[in-house]
């Protein structure tokens, strides 16, 4: 049974990467863990991207208007896949070849300008102490979304995309994307509890199975 959003690990480095793991592209049948606008809410706060407060603005938004939950789920799965086809193809395989594809990437990264200058023209301009910054998420039925393409407008323009990395499928790992925040900048698996540590295992007890077979 797959886990509900909210003990999704979060393994990402950064809320949007994390937001790029809520859908599993592996198998015929990919699981979205987003499944509707209350899973949506829920992953919002757990990530921070959304406060209490603001939460229950959305939440009670939502309500009201069915249809604007709908649209606000829709824009954030937009934004989810755009961001993953601009992601990967930062990413190089072990092979030395790129990850994803620079066309569908360039395509991917016009959706979201579109995105971010729709949230940005909700947004307005607040004065923080000494600090003027502007303010994602006015609109109440639209401010999951807005505040989501301002994270992935972020994660593009000031994260260090050369290490963006991804679990590598090829050797058993589950294909989601992180950051790798290592000193050594070497990290390999998105957990090495999870798909590390299933890795070794397996490949151990293939090696037990061909030892077994070769002295029978």
């Amino acid at each position: 049974m797959p886990l509900d959003v909210c003990q999704l690990p979060l393994v990402g480095g950064h809320p949007a990467l994390d937001l790029v793991n809520t859908l599993e592209r592996g198998g015929t049948s990919p699981h979205d863990f987003l499944s509707d606008s209350s899973a949506l809410l829920r992953w919002s706060v757990r990530v921070g991207v959304l406060g209490d407060a603001d939460a229950d603005r959305v939440d009670q938004a939502w309500r009201d208007e069915p249809a604007a939950a709908q649209a606000g789920l829709a824009a954030v799965r937009d934004i989810r896949e755009a961001l993953h086809l601009v992601l990967l193809a930062t990413v190089t395989d072990a092979d030395g070849a790129s990850a994803g594809d620079p066309v569908a990437a360039g395509a991917a990264l016009v959706a979201l300008h579109q995105r971010w200058s729709g949230a940005a023209a909700r947004a307005r301009l607040v004065l923080d102490s000494s600090r003027v910054r502007l303010a994602y998420g006015t609109v109440p039925g639209m401010l999951v979304p807005d505040r989501i393409a301002e994270a992935a407008l972020d994660v593009v323009l000031t994260a260090d995309l050369t290490r963006v990395r991804r679990c590598p499928v090829r050797e058993g790992g589950c294909g989601w994307l992180f950051l790798d925040q290592s000193r050594s900048g070497s990290r390999r698996w998105c957990r090495m509890a999870d798909c590390g540590n299933a890795v070794k295992a397996r490949r151990l007890t293939e090696r037990r199975r061909a030892a077994r077979a070769s002295h029978s």
